[in-house]
C-alpha cells in the first residue's frame, strides 16, 4: 500500500474500478456523505484539469502537501509538545481532551468531541474511519489521501500491523495494538511517545518534531538528530 498521494490515488483508483469496497461497519451515527468511488472521481478530474493546462500537477501537489503536512498539523503538534513538557497538562488532556485543547486556544465543533490516547512502550494506538474520513481538522488540517482511501480504511482494521509496517512502523509482538474508529461524534488524537534525547529541547523545538502521521498512529517520532 503506497503512502504517497500519487500512489494512493493510483492504487485506490484501480481498486474502485475493480469494484473493491471498504469493509462495512455498524455505527449508530451519521458519517459525512461522500459520493461512490470518490478517489476515482478525484483522479479523473485532476487528470483532466492537468491535461487541459488549467492546473499544474506539481503545483497542486505542493499546495496540498503544505496544508497536509506543514500548516495543518501545527495545532496538534503544539498540543503534543505541551503535554510532553507539562505533566499536569498531559493529565488534563487524557482526562478531558476538549477542555485541555481549548486551553491552547484551539476549539471547533469537532474539538468538543475529541479523545486523546497515549502511545507507550507496550501500547500503540492507531486511528481510522472505516466508513468515510472523519478526522480532527482543527488539529491536523486536511486529511491525507491515504487516510480516506478504501485500502487504509479496510486494512487498518483487518491487518493493522501490516499497515503499520508499510508506514515503517514494525511493532514487537508484545506491544498491544488498539485501533480506534472515528465517527461524526468522536474524533481521536494520538499522543506519541516523546523521543529520547529531547530533554533539553524547548516546547517550540519539540513541536517541530511532531508529525501528522505520529498523531494518527501510523508513525513514530525521531529524536532531535533523527
Amino acid at each position: 500500500m503506497s503512502t504517497t498521494r500519487r500512489g494512493f490515488l493510483g492504487t485506490a483508483g484501480l481498486a474502485a474500478a475493480a469494484g473493491t469496497n471498504a469493509q462495512d461497519h455498524d455505527h449508530d451515527h451519521k458519517h459525512q456523505a461522500v459520493p461512490s468511488d470518490p478517489t476515482l472521481r478525484v483522479k479523473a478530474l485532476e487528470s483532466l484539469l492537468v491535461e487541459k493546462g488549467i492546473v499544474d500537477g506539481a503545483a497542486l501537489d505542493a499546495l496540498i502537501d503544505r496544508f497536509e503536512n506543514k500548516v495543518g498539523p501545527r495545532n496538534g503538534a503544539r498540543v503534543v509538545a505541551r503535554a510532553w513538557v507539562d505533566l499536569a497538562y498531559k493529565s488534563r488532556l487524557l482526562a478531558d481532551a476538549p477542555s485541555a485543547i481549548a486551553e491552547l486556544g484551539f476549539s471547533s465543533h469537532q474539538g468538543e468531541h475529541m479523545v486523546v490516547y497515549e502511545n507507550g512502550p507496550k501500547v500503540h494506538n492507531l486511528v481510522v474511519c472505516t466508513l468515510c474520513s472523519c478526522y480532527p481538522w482543527s488539529l491536523l488540517g486536511l486529511p491525507p489521501v491515504w487516510y480516506k482511501s478504501a485500502a487504509y480504511r479496510s486494512r487498518a482494521v483487518i491487518d493493522p500491523r501490516g499497515v503499520l509496517r508499510e508506514f515503517g512502523v514494525d511493532l514487537a509482538e508484545d506491544v498491544e495494538l488498539r485501533v480506534w474508529d472515528s465517527t461524526a461524534e468522536v474524533r481521536y488524537l494520538i499522543l506519541p511517545e516523546r523521543p529520547a534525547g529531547t530533554e533539553k529541547l524547548s516546547e517550540d523545538k519539540l513541536a517541530d518534531l511532531v508529525t501528522r502521521d505520529a498523531m494518527v498512529g501510523v508513525g513514530k517520532i525521531a529524536g532531535a538528530g533523527g
